[in-house]
């Protein structure tokens, strides 16, 4: 009996803290960087509220679907190393790292419809364009834009959501004290310039002068809180072993 219960209590307790920050820093630094990489080299780049021209470069993108579907699964990969550092602070402050966990979860399902939106639908939509003559193809145009003014929604959504993950993360950071304050508050300032992204790209669309400041300063303070936390995670001492009992 005594043995069973003290299997069932090692069996119910949390996964060490050391290797739950390590693998938190490691999935967001892997899916942020590679997938940075593989945007940079596959992804068309353009004036991309100018729909016309930015629709020919899409049309002609032999990849467009694989990058996406790379896009969709890497920052997935990021999203899931925040959900191990929301379940690493959840026995210091419960109630914040729950809200934090649902923040997270819901914006992985608005980005999983942005994808599908942007990497598919869209990529139809201006194929179907691009290769149309008379009449249909200014209808065609049509449809194609309104599928565009359909992924700005979804973006302005995803960087809210994401910003409100980030800033209640940010919060159980600073509180339960588990990991240094200064990674609580990069990922506070990190929501904060995510609200403002969102909030940019519903007025605005999907580029200004301002926007691309706030996504780049984004961009830096989240590698910084990836590379910090891995960095936390790695120095921590690991922990002491159980002296065994009778």
């Amino acid at each position: 009996m005594r043995g069973s219960r003290g299997a069932e209590e090692v069996a119910s307790e949390p996964p060490p803290l050391r290797a739950a920050v390590t693998l938190s820093g490691a999935l967001m630094l892997v899916g942020l960087v590679v997938n940075a990489v593989q945007r940079g080299i596959f992804h068309p780049s353009g004036e991309e509220d100018h729909h016309e021209a930015i629709f020919a470069e899409y049309a002609a993108s032999q990849g467009w679907v694989a990058t996406h579907f790379a896009e969709f699964i890497l920052v997935l990969v990021a999203l899931a190393g925040l959900l191990v550092l929301c379940n690493a602070l959840r026995p210091g402050t419960p109630c914040l790292a729950l809200l934090a966990t649902g923040a997270v979860i819901a914006t992985g399902a608005v980005w999983a419809v942005l994808q599908a939106v942007d990497g598919v639908t869209l990529k139809q939509a201006v194929d179907a364009w691009a290769t149309a003559s008379g009449p249909d193809k200014a209808a065609l145009f049509a449809d194609a834009e309104a599928i565009r003014w359909a992924e700005w929604g979804l973006q302005s959504y995803f960087r809210l959501l994401l910003g409100m993950a980030f800033l209640l993360l940010g919060v159980a950071t600073v509180v339960s004290r588990v990991i240094p304050r200064w990674l609580g508050v990069l990922l506070l300032l990190g929501g904060l310039l995510s609200l403002l992204v969102g909030f940019s790209v519903g007025y605005e669309g999907l580029e200004s002068t301002v926007q691309d400041a706030l996504v780049i300063a984004f961009q830096l303070v989240v590698l910084a809180f990836a590379v910090g936390l891995l960095a936390v995670g790695l120095r921590m001492r690991p922990p002491s072993s159980r002296e065994a009992g009778p």
